[in-house]
């Protein structure tokens, strides 16, 4: 079976919550929504939200890293909301692995919620039914293959599954902070557009001119 997923590289990841953004603007607008919103420019904001991104600090002072770390449905290979749910409202595709919620089945019961161990699950309060990330469903052309960028860069960069004592086989993976090489180009080390070095011209003050050194001295 092909299973669809997504993988985060916390690497790269700023804690912008620019992906929190757009996903709420694409599916509270498409085919999963209207997302509720209580609140939105007070003090308290709160609401409904597929992807929310997690901000935590690792290490021991003074070796310390702040980690923001995204988080949605993990569209697992073994779900445990499916089962639970008593109307069938939860269900995985065959076809793709992709994990979903039928609003029109659902009675906002919470027992999907409840078996989720990574609490990615959310009531909608105005339409009280559950909610989750979807992948994107509506934007899907093309289907996994295992040599497609996702497959490769977990591979490659050893990425890794979210809580896999569960036994609920997530799809979705993330790839592990790392330090990052650096690769410097011959054009990098000089600036070739300097025409002072160009043409041999540097200024150099004359004797009776303060050096640097003495400008700076004070």
């Amino acid at each position: 079976m092909t299973q669809l997923a997504l993988v985060i590289d916390l690497n790269v990841c700023v804690g912008c919550h620019a992906c929190v953004t757009s996903c709420k603007q694409w599916n509270t607008s498409g085919t999963a929504g209207p997302l509720a919103d209580f609140n939105p420019y007070d003090k308290d904001p709160t609401g409904t939200f597929f992807n929310r991104v997690q901000t935590f600090e690792v290490g021991e002072y003074p070796n310390t890293q702040t980690v923001h770390f995204p988080k949605s449905c993990l569209h697992c290979e073994d779900p445990p909301c499916v089962p639970v749910c008593p109307t069938g409202a939860s269900y995985k595709r065959a076809e793709d692995g992709i994990v979903l919620v039928d609003y029109d089945k659902c009675i906002g019961c919470k027992y999907c919620a409840w078996a989720c161990p990574y609490g990615v699950r959310e009531l909608d309060e105005e339409r009280k039914v559950m909610t989750k990330c979807t992948l994107c469903v509506d934007r899907i052309t093309d289907a996994a293959l295992p040599d497609s960028v996702v497959s490769v860069a977990i591979r490659e960069c050893a990425g890794y599954a979210l809580m896999p004592e569960w036994g609920t086989h997530p799809a979705n993976h993330y790839l592990p902070r790392r330090k990052t090489e650096r690769h410097m180009h011959a054009d990098e080390l000089e600036r070739a557009d300097n025409p002072l070095k160009v043409d041999g011209l540097l200024p150099k003050p004359a004797k009776s001119e303060p050096s640097l050194d003495d400008v700076m001295s004070w």
